[in-house]
């Protein structure tokens, strides 16, 4: 008995070997064929934007087509849910946003995956100011004004989002519970759809990732009232922030990161995170980046891990504060 269970304790630990062997062998190798660049949401907005910036640099560095897929819908849900069913294999890589990261578990009564069983953490990309805006043709030239208008005409005032659990839609929610506001919700298919309808005016209010409004801002097409941060942004030094406009304590930051199927070897994980940090260290790469509205962030796997499992516990309870729904 005692010489059986040796033996099979033999050929575990051979296999084990065979196995380490064979992902460091594979890891050496990657990647040897095209990478699919997966993005929870439609053309256009900061996510897709972020997508394309990398998508040149990763295919540059690693000499290969590295392609982006935008899989839209359910509040990023689907293209989300593609990648953790996905082969472990390093070659299908997501664009991870907070909504199906850390949000949706908590807004969805159920999901098809596990944000934190089913993906694996690669690397934090952005941590993305919003920006309280109107259409430049409406009354409305500062925060205060805002709130008394949208206090006194409850049904007169609705927000944009770019889908249900988007930094988006939590930050209009918060802001209606800060500020004792009850704009309506109006859930796009991503920021490209719904900042549209904002420039066309069609819906009054939105509050945008940074990233995808700056270049209306500056180019007149939109006015910012306020950001969420807790500081004033570099690009926008005029605007104040919600806590200086009259709303102490509110701060709100969107973040995005890098994330693949939870089984995909850690020697994979840990080149494209190499390779990623890499890119960031690049100063024209940086100044690219930056220009979009974000500062670049970088670290280790276990940081950005760390971040989705904080953020899971803190959006959540703001989804439960604000009565969040699933529209």
């Amino acid at each position: 008995m005692e010489k059986r269970r040796a033996v099979a304790c033999v050929v575990m630990l051979a296999a084990s070997a065979i196995g380490m062997q064979g992902a460091a062998v594979a890891a050496e190798a990657y990647p040897a064929k095209a990478i699919r660049f997966v993005v929870p949401y439609p053309p256009g907005g900061p996510t897709d934007l972020m997508a394309r910036l990398l998508q040149a640099s990763m295919q540059a560095r690693f000499g290969i087509p590295v392609v982006v897929d935008n899989r839209a819908g359910a509040g990023g849900n689907i293209g989300t849910d593609a990648v953790a069913k996905a082969a472990p294999d390093g070659y299908t890589i997501l664009l991870a946003a907070s909504g199906p990261m850390a949000v949706n578990a908590t807004l969805y009564r159920s999901l098809p995956f596990s944000p934190q069983k089913d993906l694996a953490p690669v690397i934090q990309i952005s941590a993305f100011p919003l920006v309280l805006e109107v259409h430049p043709s409406s009354p409305l030239k500062d925060v205060k004004a805002f709130i008394a208008a949208a206090g006194s005409k409850p049904g007169d005032y609705s927000f944009a989002s770019a889908g249900n659990g988007t930094p988006q839609h939590l930050v209009g929610e918060l802001f209606n519970t800060a500020a004792g506001t009850k704009m309506q919700h109006v859930a796009y298919k991503g920021a490209g759809p719904a900042l549209n309808d904002v420039l066309g005016a069609q819906v009054p209010v939105m509050f945008d990732i940074l990233g995808s409004s700056l270049p209306y801002i500056k180019a007149g097409k939109l006015r910012a009232l306020a950001v969420t941060t807790k500081a004033r942004v570099p690009a926008l030094p005029d605007v104040p922030t919600l806590a200086e406009a009259g709303l102490p304590g509110f701060e709100f930051v969107a973040w995005h990161g890098i994330a693949v199927p939870a089984a995909t070897p850690r020697e994979i994980v840990l080149k494209l995170n190499g390779t990623i940090n890499t890119i960031f260290a690049d100063p024209e790469f940086r100044k690219r980046w930056e220009a979009i509205g974000t500062p670049v962030v970088g670290g280790t796997p276990e940081a950005f891990g760390t971040l989705i499992r904080s953020e899971t516990t803190r959006l959540g309870k703001i989804v439960h504060e604000t009565g969040a729904t699933v529209d």
